[in-house]
């Protein structure tokens, strides 16, 4: 009888059941409405968001759109900032960092409030902000009904949540989406039992915006402050506009601010919405434009649509760690066992491509990169004015783009890095008399990029060249040379401006970046005082080898400016050395300062080992130890972000069940089920990764840190299963990616690999590191089969693109 139930309710709705043998359906369920935000299933096409709370009575859904800010341009050129530089290096290179700081503090800041201290939604900084809520009200014919069978669904492989139970004798079903095809939201509401249907529909916002009807269609518009004029708003425009479908019949009726259904068993809710930052009328009539596309289609076209444009980039990978009787779980209550007892794979591979979908969700070319939150937020003032902080959080959101096979999705981060240097190179004339582009550790939609107005973090200077390490990672996953000449200019301009920068410490003579931060850490001086400033840290001297190298490189390879990569060789030849101290840890600055916070957030130092490749277990191991005992000082507990950064940290050291357990670590239940309660860094209910408070960093850095444990290829040679845990003892992916322009499948049980597939998307020669359980390897190429050279245990071959290789232990 139960399965004639589920056969008749797929009928009824149209909704795709998971395949329960194959496991080709990736998702995770709550059975009660959300409580908090946190709660609430996140949608998203990358310009659009939507995240419904389930609501029985009344349900909210969360708006959001992708270029929603307030404030505006602003000249940030502060006319003193340069006259104090020279006395601000003296006083460094004298030792007395703790008056360098306090002299930066009046002088060497952004002209204007910067980022208003992270309150910048009516500062000229501005801030990313809710677009809006939708309300729903819903009615029931009798409403003493018991609720039964509640399950509130997001599916990852189709973008689609949704919400089903039984009230009474009748079965409601709903469907939401934002359309990769359409452009807009779809809701789908369904009753299974004919006049069933009521509802009301509003939308509402906290301020700057009217409600109004034009037709039957639900308006909302709006205008917001840009920070400058506080008298009337002159910043951004938006709107949006919502209309009904009733393809069974319903009456519709409306009021000045709200649509009403009633006796309808099926209803289509559409709602286009947009601003005026990419398309001036993108909060006028160009609203118009998706409604009508879409009204002319049925929701299972709509749908049809939608998914097949979603999963043309989902499917590109699969992760398979194995099953378990977790698998059936509310995700809520699997945290909570997992926080327990770690034996569920399965959760892994589901946050492995819960990262990918909201990378997929929340950017797409031509558009913006993820923001803090990506494209998701609940509020005006949105934490941190949900920017872009360039001292990592912007640059973790991108680490999945290229391995787990959505290189696409890095070009909005590369778009914007390219509008910055304008903006960026009047930054470096102002603050430093500088050539080239410069900026620090704030970014927003506006251009910002002078320092920030707190020198303990906003001196950081190495932002454009940690930018530029993604303009490069992009061209080596792609080898695409006509990409790399369009970006070389940008990288050129970074390394141009640390040229000119860089200057000679008289105690070293080392070529220091100074003034500078290693990250908002600090450090003690002889004398007890707390800085933060100083004259070179180690991963400024880890970026700048890493820009240079990377400048000199696609020079070589576009075969200009000769001249120009033999000064930066130059250059980079005379930066300190990573230095391991007394102690036997990576120093962290370039004197042996006691920290004041041993085990902080920020592990900058070691970037040379993950995002970078200066620190590698085979080429450089002396310091791979010491990088790992500065780890086990920093110790394993953080915000959440920082125990994703940690994952990758250990899995390029090939130490999987530490990474493991890091992975474990991020997934601790943050929230209280009872009192709500936020405590620590961690995983909220529907797998946001907590800072706290919500940061979406953490996400993107477990899912590369996953697949750092599967594959690497960062020194040269393609390396599968680096760092497996123990706990994924069999187990398999596809599609990731590879440097030089490779795609990766792997099979493996018990803890070895077992078959392996390397496939060439661009021509290409290359190097594979076999396991030590391959002296009965096999090989084919093109499924015929064939003898290759192995030296050194290495595997080298040339591939012509779509050649496969397939190595079978």
């Amino acid at each position: 009888m139960k399965g004639l139930y589920l056969i008749l309710l797929s009928f009824l709705f149209g909704c795709n059941l998971p395949d329960m043998q194959t496991g080709k359906e990736v998702s995770y369920y709550f059975d009660q409405p959300a409580q908090i935000w946190e709660e609430t299933l996140p949608l998203g096409n990358g310009r659009i968001g939507m995240m419904p709370d389930g609501g029985i009575e009344r349900e909210n859904v969360v708006l959001n759109e992708i270029s929603l800010w307030s404030g505006s341009k602003q000249d940030t050129d502060n006319p003193y900032a340069y006259y104090s530089l020279a006395n601000i290096r003296r006083l460094l290179f004298e030792g007395r960092n703790d008056e360098a700081q306090d002299l930066m503090y009046k002088t060497f800041v952004c002209k204007g409030t910067g980022s208003n201290l992270g309150d910048g939604a009516n500062a000229p900084y501005g801030s990313y902000q809710l677009f809006g809520n939708l309300v729903l009200k819903y009615t029931y014919p009798n409403e003493s009904d018991s609720i039964a069978e509640y399950r509130r669904r997001l599916n990852l492989s189709e973008a689609i949540a949704s919400v089903s139970f039984k009230r009474g004798n009748v079965n409601y079903q709903r469907e939401m989406f934002t359309s990769f095809s359409g452009d807009l939201g779809v809701i789908h509401l369904v009753a299974d039992t004919d006049r069933a249907l009521n509802f009301s529909l509003g939308m509402n916002r906290p301020e700057h915006a009217t409600i109004s009807l034009d037709g039957k269609d639900l308006l909302m518009r709006g205008q917001l402050p840009d920070g400058v004029d506080t008298l009337e708003m002159k910043g951004m425009r938006f709107a949006s506009r919502v209309r009904i479908v009733l393809p069974k019949g319903g009456d519709l009726a409306t009021t000045d601010s709200c649509l009403s259904v009633r006796s309808a068993s099926e209803a289509i809710i559409l709602v286009s919405l947009g601003t005026d930052y990419f398309d001036k009328d993108g909060a006028g009539q160009s609203l118009e434009k998706y409604l009508s596309q879409a009204e002319s289609k049925d929701f299972s076209t709509l749908r049809r649509e939608h998914t097949l444009a979603y999963r043309s980039l989902f499917d590109r990978v699969s992760l398979d760690l194995g099953r378990g009787e977790r698998d059936h779980l509310p995700i809520n209550e699997r945290l909570a066992a997992f926080a327990q007892d770690k034996n569920d794979p399965g959760l892994a591979a589901l946050y492995f491509q819960f990262g990918r979908y909201l990378l997929i969700s929340s950017t797409r070319q031509g558009l913006l990169p993820p923001n803090l939150q990506g494209l998701w937020c609940n509020t005006i003032h949105t934490p941190w004015n949900g920017d872009y902080h360039l001292n990592i959080n912007l640059q973790m959101n991108h680490w999945p783009a290229e391995v787990t096979n959505l290189s696409e999705l890095h070009l909005p981060l590369i778009e914007w890095t390219k509008l910055q240097v304008p903006s960026g190179e009047r930054t470096a004339k102002a603050f430093y008399n500088a050539r080239g582009w410069v900026t620090h550790i704030l970014g927003n939609v506006w251009e910002f990029t002078a320092p920030g107005e707190h020198p303990s973090w906003g001196a950081t200077n190495t932002s454009a060249a940690w930018l530029c390490e993604h303009l490069y990672t992009h061209y080596q996953y792609t080898l695409d040379k006509a990409y790399l000449r369009d970006v070389y200019p940008t990288m050129k301009g970074a390394a141009l401006f640390f040229v000119d920068m860089l200057v000679q410490d008289p105690r070293t003579k080392y070529l220091v970046t100074a003034p500078t931060t290693s990250p908002e850490n600090a450090y003690k001086m002889p004398n007890e005082s707390v800085v933060s400033i100083c004259a070179g840290s180690t991963m400024d001297n880890q970026i700048l080898r890493e820009l240079f190298t990377n400048t000199i490189e696609a020079a070589g390879i576009l075969g200009v400016d000769s001249t120009f990569a033999a000064e930066l060789a130059a250059k980079r030849d005379r930066l300190m050395p990573t230095t391991i101290g007394k102690d036997g840890r990576i120093m962290e600055w370039l004197e042996p300062y006691e920290e004041v916070e041993p085990t902080h957030r920020h592990v900058s130092h070691l970037y040379g080992l993950y995002p970078g490749n200066e620190i590698s277990i085979e080429h450089t191991p002396e310091l791979a130890e010491a990088a790992r005992k500065s780890l086990e000082v920093r110790g394993d507990q953080s915000t959440g972000w920082s125990m994703a950064w940690k994952i990758n940290f250990w899995a390029r050291l090939q130490d999987g069940d530490h990474a493991y357990k890091l992975l474990g670590d991020l997934l601790r239940p943050c929230v209280d089920e009872h009192t709500k309660e936020v405590k620590g860094g961690g995983s909220y209910p529907n797998l946001f990764c907590a800072h706290p408070p919500f940061q979406i960093d953490g996400n993107f850095g477990g899912t590369a840190g996953i697949a750092e444990m599967l594959i690497q290829s960062q020194t040269g040679l393609i390396e599968f299963l680096p760092a497996l845990p123990s706990a994924w003892k069999n187990g398999s992916f596809s599609g990731l990616k590879v440097r030089n322009g490779g795609e990766v499948s792997a099979k493996w049980t018990e803890g070895l690999l077992t078959e392996a597939r390397l496939k060439a998307i661009v021509p290409g020669i290359f190097r594979i590191k076999l396991p030590a359980n391959s002296a009965n390897l096999s090989l084919k190429k093109n499924q015929k089969p064939v003898s290759l050279p192995v030296i050194d245990g290495m595997l080298t071959v040339d591939l012509q693109q779509g050649d496969e290789l397939i190595l079978i232990m």
